[in-house]
Formats: structure tokens, sequence, C-alpha cells
């Protein structure tokens, strides 16, 4: 499958906005139902793959026994730089990695992490099978990988307000990749094909999004994600963008704090 090179592209200022505004909006909640569900395994050498600015890394930190090792690895450096610059309370490995090609041994740890990644691997089943690769017999798979986009209602919200910005060519980023591998027979297929057993853990998990303005969520989306990149290929105003996904999410939400549903799966499969 062909990704277009900009709905990979986490460089500029996006790691920063990425990891200020749409982290506590849409990917800590998730973090915090990965993190125990890792703990649970008992592992002693975690790998985690797209890590980005390391959410739930973080969390394992906290889950985690201090003797588990845990390496972080993500294909955009500048995600994993400003990882490291947050920190955590203890060591971990930072390291840049393409989950498609893994620097590491077989059967070199107990667990891989991916927190929605899967959707941006341009082969899935080549990627699961190197995480299974590097999995010890009976190594575990964690993945998060986001539902629908009607399910998840600022995403959804924001993409409906920018198709009517850009009615000739629409920005199609969040449907296109973040909510764009949902059905769950695609996923256990992908699995499947890479050699993992069959009958993964499948749990469909909705949460709350929280943001402190409309504007935070529009900014969140359209400066702190590749639907940056749509938007500076349209020769748009970012400003005008932000400003219409906002007015659509005030309409829905209302003005002040703002609260609504994301839902994604976690699917663990097991070498």
């Amino acid at each position: 499958m062909a990704i277009p090179a900009s709905d990979i592209k986490f460089a500029g200022s996006i790691p920063a906005l990425y990891d200020e505004y749409l982290v506590p909006m849409i990917f800590e909640p998730y973090a915090a139902e990965t993190a125990p569900r890792v703990a649970a395994l008992s592992p002693s050498r975690v790998l985690e793959t797209a890590a980005g600015t390391g959410v739930v890394t973080r969390a394992m930190v906290r889950s985690l026994p201090a003797n588990v090792e845990i390496i972080a690895t993500d294909l955009n450096q500048p995600m994993l730089d400003r990882a490291a610059s947050t920190g955590t309370p203890r060591p971990v490995q930072w390291q840049q990695a393409d989950a498609m090609k893994l620097p590491f041994e077989d059967a070199s740890f107990d667990v891989v992490v991916c927190q929605f990644g899967a959707m941006f691997f341009p082969d899935r089943s080549a990627a699961y099978a190197e995480a299974r690769r590097v999995l010890r017999p009976g190594g575990a798979f964690v993945l998060a990988i986001w539902d629908r986009i009607e399910e998840n209602e600022f995403a959804d919200t924001s993409t409906q307000a920018l198709a009517e910005l850009f009615p000739a060519d629409p920005p199609r980023f969040m449907v296109r990749v973040p909510h764009g591998y949902y059905d769950r027979s695609v996923i256990e297929r992908d699995l499947a094909n890479a050699g993992f057993a069959a009958n993964p853990a499948f749990e469909t998990i909705a949460a709350r999004s929280r943001a402190a303005s409309a504007h935070a969520a529009a900014f969140a989306y359209c400066e702190g994600t590749p639907l940056r990149n749509e938007i500076e290929a349209r020769s748009a105003s970012f400003a005008e963008a932000t400003a219409v996904c906002e007015a659509a999410i005030v309409r829905r939400f209302g003005s002040g704090p703002i609260d609504g549903k994301i839902q994604a799966h976690i699917v663990t499969a097991h070498r």
C-alpha cells in the first residue's frame, strides 16, 4: 500500500504541537489503557514501535517494575527528540528504527507494543511479521488502533468542516490514515498473514477526549498532525482552516471546555 510521504511527515513544529495538544486530548486515555495490559504480561524486555513523543513509554515506565528494559523506537527522529527532551523517571533507550525492518535480534523481546502506529505502515503484515520475529516464543504483540472516524467526534467534525472549506479537494488525512484501518476482520487477517496465532484478543474501548476549548482542539488537528501538510499543499491559511474547524466544533460541542467521544481497538496477539 503506497502511503504519501506527507502522511508520515512528523517534522518542523508538528512534534511539539502534537505533544502539547494531541497527546493529552486523545493519546493519554489509551496510554492509560495500554500500559496496564503490558504490565499484566510480566515482561522483562519490551520494545515499543511508533513511540511518537513517548506517551505510552512514560505510562509503561510508571506501570512496569524498574528492572524491565524498555526500548522505544520511531521512524521520525524529531518525534523521538521531543520524547527524549521530556524524559522519563528512569532510563529508557530511545532509538530511531523502521518498524518494517527492526534492527534487533530474533526472539529478543517479551512484548512488542505499538499504539496508533499500525495505520502508518506501508505493509502492515510485513511490519507485524517483524514484530513477531523479535518476540520470544509465547510473547505478545499489543496494538492500539483507532476505530472509524464517526466514533471519534472531534476528528470527524474537523474533517467535515475542512471538506466545506475545500469542496473541490477536501483534506482526507484523518479518514485515510488514522481512521482508515478499523475493520476487525482486516486487522485479524493481517496478523494471521504475519504468522500470529488465531483469534487475538480484541477490545473496542470508548473514552472521552477533552480540550480546554474548541480552538485548542481545532489547532491540535490542523497544526499538530500531518493534516497540516495537506492544508499547506492547498496554499491555505492555517489560521483560516483552524477557524473553520473551531466554529464547527463550537456548533457541535459548545464554547469553553469541551468533551467528545473517542474510540479505539486494543488488540493482543501471541506468537
